[in-house]
């Protein structure tokens, strides 16, 4: 079942139009990511789903209940806030029993709740702590036990770990899945980052200037990616202007490939795009022939750790391929290679 329902929800701010037609379904339990550049229009969707913001038009259910009209505190969520905001006076158990203690939950109860939210983020005992005396990661748990304790029915996170150093933004986006997962709760996270979205989410959103682009698993959105932009803003790709030749065909460059997959509705002489993962490039030392084999020159080699990135000039076509370092051939700047194109690799967009 859907526990969250959008039908045409748009947004104007004035002449602007923030968000644009969206329809989406989030089912019950899982956790997705709206994934986009600034300004696609991901935070103020996510604000109308919280009744921060009001549509300008469209619907939006929660399961069988349209809270479109529904101010925030009547819809049965909890936020998580890209600044936190704590109360710096409270300690961290009132902190956390802050929406109990309006909703006029006795003080008992209070306590009890606070405890146990405090084991479930993995801070026991610390709930007469203040917030200063706090690190960013215990500050982050706080915020999110805190979001958590009036057993909201939608949890929303607006770039939650965005302060945070890389080490621990990483650590942190494990936890807070791994959370997510044991309270079953249906989730919904704001990022910018792709590294965040393809680890944490079930299924990711992928936004630009107010319309969503794609809708999928982050192994969808990654292996098959719809567009052009998609295939850009996840990860990097080998983005290869050419057309439709026939059947399984294309041309690139003066180079004809085959694909394994052709989407519907393109004709012969079709001006298309081809994607090529970096990591799905295949490179050998010399001038081979195979399918889908081009032959070129290597004009840059770089060692990062987990692979070697190679960039090889084919008659003035630019491939980049990533090797894994014990698989990397033994090649040189300047030598001719042979890279491959895999068919069943090659996503062909319009």
């Amino acid at each position: 079942m859907a526990v969250l329902n959008l039908a045409g929800v748009s947004k104007d701010f004035g002449a602007t139009k923030a968000v644009d037609d969206v329809d989406l379904e989030v089912p019950e339990g899982q956790l997705a990511c709206f994934l986009g550049p600034s300004g696609c229009g991901k935070t103020t969707l996510l604000r109308m789903i919280a009744g921060l913001e009001e549509p300008s038009a469209g619907t939006i259910r929660f399961g069988e209940k349209d809270v479109t009209q529904q101010p925030a505190h009547r819809r049965g969520i909890g936020m998580v806030f890209q600044s936190l905001a704590l109360f710096p006076h409270l300690d961290v158990g009132e902190n956390i029993a802050y929406g109990l203690r309006i909703r006029g939950t006795p003080k008992q109860e209070r306590d009890n709740r606070a405890r146990e939210l405090l084991g479930l983020v993995q801070m026991p005992g610390v709930e007469r702590r203040h917030i200063p005396q706090l690190s960013g990661g215990q500050r982050q748990r706080v915020a999110i036990a805190r979001a958590l304790a009036l057993d909201p029915q939608v949890f929303l996170l607006d770039e939650p770990l965005s302060a945070l150093d890389a080490k621990l933004r990483e650590e942190m986006q494990v936890e807070l899945r791994m959370l997510q997962q044991r309270v079953g709760i249906t989730s919904i996270l704001v990022t910018h980052d792709q590294r965040e979205a393809m680890t944490m989410a079930d299924m990711v959103v992928v936004m630009k200037d107010g319309q969503v682009q794609q809708v999928g698993t982050p192994l969808e959105i990654y292996r098959r990616p719809a567009n052009v932009f998609v295939a850009e803003f996840i990860g990097s790709s080998n983005l290869l202007k050419g057309e439709i030749v026939a059947g399984d065909r294309v041309q690139v460059h003066g180079h004809t490939l085959r694909v394994e997959s052709m989407p519907h509705g393109f004709a012969s002489g079709a001006e298309i795009t081809v994607s090529v993962r970096p990591e799905e490039v295949g490179l050998c030392s010399g001038e081979e022939t195979r399918e889908n084999g081009l032959q070129g020159t290597i004009t840059f080699i770089r060692d990062v750790g987990q692979n070697v990135e190679y960039r090889i000039d084919c008659s003035g076509l630019e491939i980049t391929s990533n090797v894994p370092p014990r698989d990397k051939p033994d090649v040189q700047l300047g030598d001719r290679v042979t890279v491959e194109l895999p068919a069943d690799a090659c996503v062909v967009l319009a």
